[in-house]
């Protein structure tokens, strides 16, 4: 898949479907387990959406 053209999720959208809250989604960042892409000049988190359906379908 074209990784430029893939769907991006907020930080937001990531909580509310994985039912956690916004700074676990942070720790998990930091700590390598689900990793964002960065975009802004403010360094906004941006979620692969297949990462995120990858993850669920693991559980």
């Amino acid at each position: 898949m074209d990784t430029k053209r893939e769907k991006l999720l907020t930080i937001k959208q990531v909580a509310s479907i994985l039912n956690v809250h916004l700074e676990t989604l942070r720790r998990w960042d930091n700590a390598g387990n689900l990793k964002s892409i960065r975009v802004s000049s403010k360094g906004h988190r941006r979620y692969r959406k297949s990462e995120i359906e990858k993850l669920i379908s693991n559980k």
